[in-house]
């Protein structure tokens, strides 16, 4: 297992590759099986790049969301998703060298070298990879689940190799594998919704240099675009303040004066829906209303095995701020839900 200076840590691979053999058997195996586990109900596949590579950013609320985030890439992207994992998984006999095999990507912390896997996640956007990265780093523990305030190695991603930020929302994971328990909650099936957005706008931080103070406001505003799609989903208006796990609370709360960069205005970004309002989908609005009839079987596709629990993309990333969108208006009322339609399944 992982140790605090990485000294008996296998030696990471340099390049970035993976066995067509190994990704075709993950999918012939592992594409069945979760269409029996989960169902899913998905929305925004026009914001998902059809040519060239892009880092899909997802809330994170279980281990269970990563074999849906899978076949969201997979069946709904039409690609084979690149995960940004724990090293510990890669240490784990037999299941660390299928990991390779399918071109799964290892985060070291603690190392000289751990700063290698952005390299490697270079080379998979250059041959147009999805490459998934949490930048929570690690499940919500806000006690909503909520997203939390992140970490910057999406946005160093991101602004590095100029790929487009694609935000996920996702919501019901958390009750298939509530986090912290053994015991998945697998029947009767449970629905899966995941809503991809428009790219973060990231504009305002192309040609700056990659300071401390760039990465967290980027970061911010990647974390509130997925805050405001997550809010949409959930028909609830998020807190003001994100929760910090580095103080274990919200940072307003707790009188919390670290000199982190202010947070982005909660206004939209250029092309983003405006939060709580009805968001366009393939020019079709309608409100999608909560507590409807759930979807037809989803058809889910490959993901990797085991309980990989995905990473950051950069270890020893400061946290960054965020600040969600969708503020409580006046009187209390929630968010309107997200428009159009959710695909049940592939579409």
């Amino acid at each position: 297992m992982s140790t605090g200076n990485g000294a008996n840590q296998p030696k990471t691979r340099r390049d970035w590759g993976y066995s067509r053999g190994w990704r075709r058997f993950s999918v012939i195996i592992l594409r069945p099986l979760l269409m029996l586990l989960m169902k899913y109900r998905w929305q925004g596949k026009e914001y998902l790049p059809r040519t060239g590579g892009a880092i899909l950013a997802p809330n994170h609320l279980s281990y269970a969301d990563w074999p849906s985030i899978a076949v969201f890439s997979y069946v709904y992207g039409h690609r084979y998703p690149v995960f940004m994992i724990k090293s510990a998984v890669f240490e784990v006999k037999l299941l660390g060298p299928i990991m390779y095999k399918l071109g799964q990507l290892p985060v070291y912390r603690g190392r000289g070298d751990a700063g290698l896997v952005l390299k490697q996640a270079e080379q998979a956007l250059s041959k147009g990879s999805y490459v998934i990265v949490y930048p929570e780093g690690t499940a919500s523990r806000d006690p909503d689940l909520w997203p939390m305030v992140a970490k910057t190695g999406a946005a160093r991603l991101a602004l590095t190799t100029g790929a487009p930020v694609i935000p996920i929302a996702q919501w019901g994971a958390q009750d298939v594998l509530p986090y912290g328990s053994k015991r998945p909650h697998l029947f009767p099936r449970k629905t899966i919704k995941m809503v991809a957005g428009p790219p973060v706008d990231l504009s305002a931080y192309a040609g700056q240099r990659l300071s401390a103070s760039t990465m967290r406001a980027a970061t911010a505003t990647i974390m509130a675009d997925i805050t405001a799609q997550l809010a949409q989903i959930r028909q609830q208006t998020p807190p003001a303040v994100p929760w910090d796990p580095a103080v274990g609370g919200r940072a307003s709360s707790l009188g919390r004066t670290d000199g982190a960069a202010p947070p982005p205005s909660a206004a939209p970004q250029p092309g983003q829906p405006q939060p709580g309002t009805a968001q366009p989908a393939g020019g079709q609005p309608a409100a999608a209303q909560p507590g409807t009839a759930p979807p037809a079987d989803g058809q889910p596709a490959a993901a990797q095995s085991g309980e990989a629990q995905p990473a950051e993309a950069a270890a020893g990333e400061a946290p960054a701020g965020q600040t969600p969108a969708g503020q409580t208006p006046a009187g209390g009322a929630q968010a309107e839900g997200l428009s159009g339609p959710f695909a049940p399944g592939p579409a």
